[in-house]
């Protein structure tokens, strides 16, 4: 029982520890690197290897780790554990996997295996020296090794494509749709190796009985209970106030998941991700919502779980430069030999698949909870988890740089350029959004000579993949087409808006429909960056909704600032 001191002490720390991990974090942004690596740095200086190093009485005081204490701060990070698997659940749309077909498949399935084969193979040959715990079995470490260098991180990827503002590219799509598929396999994979380290013994299950019990509920969770959140959430949104009603019905059953699976012996983490994975593949679970559950898990609960590995592991004692400089290596090279070849058998070009590769490549918190439960296990030394641990940070921050440098070209193409008289319409009559494609694929056919019917079926087709809106009233219905040489930009201006299902539940007023050459990748991404950059600024995006004619919303995109900077 926590007595008065004991509570004193809980509540002064998660406010120490929120706080600074926050400030951290927030730093770290704006030098445009992952907010993970100021919250995991704030835990290092607060934690026994910097404070408790030079000042350990302070560090004693502040953070005096008593049994009480102790258990009542994991408990809040096992929640924060959970409710960040939840949300990497919920990124999964299974909908935009199989669409994806062919290509996501090979990406995922080559960005798989690779990385496993190299992992697993290290594992055999040096299993001491990569760090196995004395006593542990070789097998269950080659294992884990080979399936930790395996998954990416579907956020965090996420992220650095919203960051580069290609997250509504067509291989925005792929990389997320890949991702999906890679850490969908990869969780189920790992959820078998954690049976095999004991895990289900606690409850007297075998591991056998463990992986039988995985796969039935795996199935179960995908099908019936996916399907029956299909059926609930449009009651709920009839029902309940927003977002309370639905957020309490989320967390309810994430939290009754991942107890199921933490007591059918398979880690209370891989319940919540199945829960995310069936409640976010339904349509009937808005951007908008999709987003309150991601501000309230990453902003509250992330930084606390990140800041408390720091107080918790000495980086400085277990720090050794040949065993992370290897751990990054291998997951490198097997993720991004792995990913271009998928990508480049999937018919992408060298220099997109690369871009691919590099992007698959980002770890985030995924590597960081698979090398923690790991420890928790007693199948990894501390000395292997900091090399995750820093391994996960150096490739979520090179992969976003890297892919901007391979996708960019030395003169991109500007909205400003594209956008004809011809392919303007002011005043948009549909109110729908299928039907405000039809009247723009009709305006485009115009333009372009193609049958308005062959282009509205693309573009619809590639919204029901992933939507494109772009938030601030503004959406992007883009196609590729190989019956075109050159980019095709069609304008529509709508009074009232169009529900785009934006991330911030604002209607389109206006809607650019984007059509590029089939086989010019590139295009595609340099214009949809140029959209973003130029309706971020607020007084742009309001001259734009009112402006009626070609010549008022030439005038209102010209007025950039950062065209007049060129």
């Amino acid at each position: 029982m926590l007595g008065t001191n004991d509570i004193t002490i809980v509540l002064f720390d998660l406010g120490i520890l929120l706080g600074f991990s926050r400030l951290l974090g927030e730093i770290a942004r704006r030098y445009r690197q992952p907010m993970v690596v100021g919250e995991i740095l704030a835990g290092i200086i607060l934690g026994p290897t910097i404070l408790g190093s030079f000042a350990p009485e302070i560090q004693h005081l502040l953070f005096p780790m008593r049994q009480n204490t102790l258990t009542a701060l994991e408990g809040l990070t096992t929640v924060a554990v959970v409710l960040l698997l939840l949300v990497a659940g919920i990124e999964i749309n299974l909908s935009s996997v199989w669409k994806q077909g062919r290509i996501a498949a090979l990406v995922s399935v080559l960005g798989i295996l690779a990385p496993f084969g190299l992992g697993f193979s290290a594992a055999q040959i040096w299993p001491g020296f990569l760090g196995l715990e004395p006593g542990a079995d070789h097998l269950t470490f080659a294992l884990f090794f080979g399936t930790a260098l395996s998954i990416s991180a579907l956020p965090v990827i996420a992220k650095i494509l919203m960051d580069m503002n290609l997250i509504k590219s067509d291989m925005g799509v792929l990389l997320v749709a890949s991702a999906a598929l890679n850490d969908l396999v990869g969780w189920i994979v790992f959820s078998i190796v954690l049976s095999l380290m004991g895990a289900g013994a606690v409850h007297g299950h075998s591991p056998h009985q463990t992986i039988l019990f995985t796969i039935i509920f795996t199935v179960i969770m995908l099908t019936v209970i996916r399907m029956a959140f299909h059926k609930i959430l449009p009651w709920l949104e009839r029902k309940t106030v927003w977002p309370g009603g639905i957020l309490s019905f989320v967390f309810a059953f994430t939290m009754i998941g991942a107890a199921a699976t933490q007591w059918l012996g398979i880690h209370a983490v891989f319940g919540a991700f199945l829960v995310g994975v069936a409640i976010g593949d339904s349509e009937h679970l808005t951007e908008r919502t999709k987003d309150v559950i991601y501000q309230f898990a990453m902003n509250i609960f992330a930084p606390l779980f990140f800041a408390f590995i720091g107080l918790r592991i000495d980086f400085a004692a277990n720090f050794n430069f040949l065993l992370i400089t290897i751990v990054i290596v291998l997951a490198c090279v097997g993720k991004i030999l792995g990913c271009t070849a998928g990508a480049r058998w999937g018919g992408l070009p060298l220099k997109e698949s690369l871009a691919v590769g590099f992007g698959m490549n980002a770890r985030g918190a995924m590597e960081i909870i698979l090398g923690l439960l790991a420890l928790e296990y007693g199948v990894i030394h501390e000395n292997l988890f900091v090399a995750f641990v820093l391994m996960a940070i150096v490739t979520t921050m090179i992969s976003g740089p890297i892919m901007e440098r391979l996708i960019r070209e030395k003169k991109p193409l500007k909205l400003k350029h594209l956008v004809k008289a011809s392919g303007f319409d002011g005043n948009l009559e549909s109110t729908t959004r299928i039907d405000v494609l039809r009247e723009l694929s009709y305006l485009a056919g115009k333009e372009t000579g193609l049958d308005p019917e062959l282009i509205f079926k693309s573009a619809w087709d590639r919204e029901q993949i992933m939507g494109t809106a772009l938030g601030g009233g503004i959406a992007v219905p883009h196609a590729r087409m190989i019956e075109i040489t050159s980019p095709v930009v069609i304008v529509g201006r709508s009074e009232k808006g169009i529900d785009f299902n934006a991330i911030d539940g604002e209607p389109a007023q206006i809607i650019l429909m984007l059509l590029t050459p089939a086989r010019d990748q590139s295009a595609q991404l340099q214009i949809l960056a140029d959209v973003a950059t130029t309706f971020r600024n607020p007084e742009i995006r309001m001259a734009a909704f009112h402006a009626h004619d070609y010549e008022s919303f030439m005038q209102a995109i010209t007025s950039s600032p950062t065209d007049k900077n060129k």
